[in-house]
């Protein structure tokens, strides 16, 4: 508590400044702020009804959209808030028509191209400042990402292979007394279903588009967010490297939404990026109030609308 108030008086002069700066935000860099947000989620749902199409699910795009913001909103607002959104997920694809099989895949395929598509934008934007980004995480990330894909691909094309190993296990039910077959009928089941399951590389080229598309106008929101309440001119590689720094420390919280950890990383990257600090407060306090509460409340009324 005491260490709190010494950063409150240390801090009050830019907090008072970047509260003066939020009250009369541009209205014209505001509204393309908010669009690119929009825009952001409509990417989101995009990638995903290329994955379902390519596996014969088609389903209007107002339906994908109406689900992302819902999945969204459960993800990062609730205390284990992505079992929620992976299970509500998995719920809804059911209803669109999608096999068990095929709503799994599209599930993990979403997680490992949106992972590797901020990787993708981290990377650049080192290369681009001139840094040294983090290979071995990286090269991690790339390495597993590739195993991830091709064995997904693999079994989607030779599910008979799942059969084989599956029947090769039959003996594990006999140590537990239980008749060979058990439920090996329905792991089979579902390893054939993957057979539906086919990404062309054309689905897979848009998917992978709409995934980085995801992350940019994620991005473009926070820079123009910046632009509506200052005049200031920030590099855009600098901005794209906080923005991933941000998310990159999101992913080391329980609490929701990252509340505090991305918002703290996202100005301290704006500070060590030139920028003034009540600048940067006030450009991150509205870019989440954009991002997190607007979006999160129309995902909030979705979800209320789907139940």
């Amino acid at each position: 508590m005491t260490l709190f108030s010494i950063e409150l008086v240390l801090a009050w002069p830019s907090l008072t400044t970047a509260l003066s700066q939020l009250r009369a935000p541009q209205p014209g860099w505001l509204s393309a702020a908010l669009i690119a947000e929009l825009a952001a989620m409509g990417a989101y749902a995009r990638m995903q009804r290329r994955l379902l199409r390519s596996a014969g699910v088609r389903v209007p795009l107002y339906r994908h959209a109406a689900l992302a913001y819902a999945a969204h909103s459960l993800s990062v607002t609730l205390p284990g808030g992505p079992v929620f959104s992976t299970r509500f997920n998995y719920q809804q694809m059911r209803r669109f028509g999608a096999t068990p099989a095929v709503a799994s895949w599209c599930i993990a395929l979403s997680g490992i191209l949106s992972t590797a598509a901020l990787a993708v934008v981290t990377t650049a934007s080192a290369l681009a400042s001139q840094g040294a980004p983090p290979w071995h995480t990286l090269t991690g990330l790339a390495v597993a990402a590739l195993l991830l894909t091709t064995g997904i691909r693999r079994l989607t094309r030779h599910p008979q292979a799942v059969e084989s190993a599956v029947r090769a296990l039959a003996h594990v039910n006999r140590l537990r007394h239980r008749p060979a077959t058990d439920e090996l009928d329905r792991i089979i089941g579902f390893a054939r279903q993957l057979g539906a399951a086919r990404l062309p590389p054309g689905h897979a080229a848009a998917a992978a588009t709409y995934a980085l598309l995801n992350w940019l106008l994620d991005a473009a929101c926070l820079w123009l967010c910046f632009h509506a309440i200052s005049d200031a001119d920030i590099s855009t590689t600098q901005l794209l490297l906080a923005f991933c720094a941000g998310y990159a420390a999101g992913t080391i919280t329980i609490i929701p939404g990252g509340l505090g950890i991305i918002d703290s990383a996202l100005i301290l990257g704006l500070v060590a990026g030139g920028i003034d600090t009540s600048t940067a407060i006030a450009a991150v306090v509205l870019y989440r109030i954009i991002s997190f509460g607007f979006i999160i409340s129309a995902g909030w009324v979705t979800w209320t609308v789907i139940r």
